[in-house]
């Protein structure tokens, strides 16, 4: 057809504004596809993919990314008219605008989590600080209780793919309190690509299309937990970085593994302290001094971890990664895997953590 590419533009344009629409529809999101159609598809995939050891959506883009590069051949080559190749690239937009929102991206028009759980969105300095206190004397006491020595690091031992397992425990005990957060199927896996993610910032991703939770294999140990039930909160439709997050925290901290409630904690804890350096850098310093020794080692041993990767790489990616999210109805950009402190304060106010 001789306007075909056309035909494909009128198409994708067409599916974007339909895709827009949703912004005005988040219960309908809600009661039709985050808890109607999603479910399926993602047990679905879960299903099938789970059992399998390796990334098989790392390794899906690895295969398209040889396509990718052969087809980039015949253009450099001439081997393809200008009306083929945008007819190519109209088509590939138009599959990967509906395969991504159809197979997962319909979640970031859900109804936010503060809407669902009557949670409030703002904390006053007095909250963070009550909070951060909690924050410090959890920590601190789950530091000691692992490692019986306030000065010494937490080590974790535990394997990733027993991390992988033990994840769900978490899942389950907190499904008990928020039957929203019930989780089935599982599909961890280490990322095949996690010398890139590291490079370029990131602690692991959700597969879209293939509904894997992929885990930067190279992460601190102590993180890891944290990390991979924070992907498991995106593969149970919490697209929200914001969200995620505080799911996370919730499995983690429900865990009965003292590591699992050690990653939750000193994360949570590093998230009030970065929120302190913007809001009074001196609070900061005095809260500091209330940490365990311990507890600061394995603080500066992240820092080290990520300033090896630390690169003009990593700042790309974030830009990219943070104008993604903005597009996609999150507000905040990347900024919202700090607000999730907005949801747990509040939370934190009206229940009892874990």
């Amino acid at each position: 057809m001789k306007n075909r590419w056309l035909h494909w533009i009128i198409i994708l344009l067409v599916q974007i504004v339909l895709v827009q629409l949703l912004v005005f529809v988040p219960e309908g999101v809600e009661r039709f596809y985050s808890n109607g159609l999603y479910p399926i598809i993602a047990g679905f995939s879960r299903m099938i993919l789970g059992w399998i050891s390796f990334s098989v959506g790392d390794l899906t883009y690895f295969i398209v990314g040889i396509f990718l590069l052969k087809w980039l051949f015949k253009v450099m080559k001439g081997l393809k008219t200008k009306r083929e190749i945008a007819v190519d690239v109209a088509f590939a937009l138009n599959v990967f605008y509906f395969l991504f929102h159809l197979l997962w991206g319909f979640n970031y028009y859900r109804q936010p989590l503060f809407e669902k759980m009557n949670i409030q969105k703002e904390y006053s300095d007095a909250d963070l600080m009550q909070f951060s206190l909690q924050m410090i004397e959890k920590t601190n006491a789950i530091q000691e209780a692992i490692t019986k020595n306030p000065t010494q690091k937490v080590i974790n031992t535990v394997s990733q793919e027993a991390i992988f397992e033990q994840s769900l425990l978490g899942y389950e005990k907190l499904a008990q309190r928020h039957s929203d957060f019930y989780f089935e199927n599982p599909s961890m896996k280490k990322s095949l690509l996690s010398l890139p993610l590291s490079y370029m910032g990131f602690s692991g991703y959700l597969n879209p299309f293939s509904n894997e939770a992929q885990v930067n294999s190279l992460v601190p140990m102590i993180n890891f937990p944290f990390t991979t039930c924070h992907e498991m909160a995106h593969q149970i439709g919490y697209a929200s970085e914001t969200e995620a997050n505080f799911i996370g925290f919730l499995a983690v901290t429900h865990n009965d593994n003292l590591h699992f409630k050690y990653a939750g904690y000193s994360i949570a804890l590093r998230y009030c302290l970065r929120s302190w350096e913007i809001r009074n850098p001196e609070i900061t310093k005095q809260l500091w001094k209330k940490i365990n020794p311990g507890v600061k080692q394995n603080f500066e041993d992240s820092t080290r971890h990520w300033q090896q990767y630390d690169t003009f790489i990593d700042d790309g990616f974030n830009y990219f990664y943070d104008h993604f999210l903005k597009a996609n109805q999150q507000n905040d950009g990347t900024e919202g895997y700090s607000k999730f402190l907005n949801l747990l304060i509040n939370y934190a106010k009206e229940q009892t953590l874990e």
